[in-house]
């Protein structure tokens, strides 16, 4: 197989998840769970976009609130609210996202460099974008969403 046709069927696995109207994708083998909503406990001090802490299964995580972190309105969390348990850094971190969609096997050429913003995002927090048959989906990179300050202070909470 040539290195053409190679990369043409290299697939990228994503969980897909929605905030507001836009739909987000990160890499599979980050994410380690999706969980229902559960009681967040606040944390003091914490940054604005830290929802506070959860208790899973005897670890402590600490939970961001993705429509916070991007500077979106927040809004209550419904019976459609999930958290993503993503490690990052050889951290573990909660994101609240409004919805999850999908898993979803995608080819690697058809995902493009980012716009510099793409739906009022930084581009710094976007690996790319991914062009489906209908629509455009926003590949998060995970790494760069949290400075190495906010994962200094996250590792306190």
């Amino acid at each position: 197989m040539d290195q053409k046709k190679k990369q043409d069927a290299e697939l990228i696995q994503l969980v897909t998840f929605s905030i507001g109207e836009e739909e987000f994708g990160v890499d599979i083998l980050k994410v380690q769970e999706i969980i229902r909503t559960m009681e967040i406990t606040r944390v003091p001090k914490a940054p604005d976009f830290v929802e506070g802490v959860i208790n899973l299964r005897g670890n402590v995580i600490p939970i961001i609130d993705l429509r916070k972190r991007f500077g979106l309105e927040t809004r209550g969390h419904d019976k459609h609210t999930r958290i993503i348990v993503i490690e990052i850094n050889n951290m573990i971190v909660g994101f609240v996202v409004d919805s999850v969609s999908e898993v979803l096997r995608i080819p690697a050429n058809t995902v493009e460099p980012p716009p510099p913003v793409v739906a009022g995002l930084e581009s710094e927090y976007i690996s790319g974008v991914g062009k489906l048959e209908d629509r455009l989906l926003i590949l998060l990179d995970l790494d760069r969403l949290l400075s190495g300050e906010e994962k200094d202070v996250l590792s306190l909470v």
